[in-house]
């Protein structure tokens, strides 16, 4: 089972936070803001199908995330946790850690935004559409 959601790169993406990478649906960027890969996404976590989102709550479940933009592609794998909630109509989050919030779609991820290849990230950083693809198995 899987969500597609379309966004665009940014002048400010850097990716070089260690914990997290996010995909927002706001449009702009700041340079604070080292997680974000990608902006103005076309669907938030709200959107998603209630079947997925209860995927992805089983603690058993494998949950990868794929970046694709300017013909680079990277994957990150985490898990699912009964605490996410799916709820945010902001931005979805994949975190190396545990932590639960409404906009967390992924925890015990093993990459984040500093662990991307450089390629991705200046692609991202030239503004290149993005596709970005959550799966989950249980």
């Amino acid at each position: 089972m899987e969500e597609v959601v379309r966004a665009r790169g940014h002048e400010h993406v850097s990716a070089e936070h260690a914990s997290t990478l996010e995909v927002t649906g706001d449009d702009y960027l700041t340079p604070a803001g080292d997680c974000i890969l990608a902006i103005e996404a076309d669907r938030v976590p709200a959107d998603f199908d209630p079947e997925f989102v209860a995927a992805c709550q089983d603690p058993e479940a494998t949950i990868t995330a794929t970046v694709e933009a300017g013909g680079e592609r990277a994957t990150v794998t985490g898990r699912g946790d009964p605490d996410l909630t799916f709820e945010s109509e902001r931005s979805h989050v994949c975190r190396t850690s545990d932590y639960v919030d409404d906009r967390t779609v992924m925890v015990g991820a093993d990459a984040a935004a500093g662990d991307l290849d450089r390629d991705l990230v200046a692609a991202l950083a030239d503004g290149a559409e993005a596709t970005f693809t959550l799966a989950v198995e249980r």
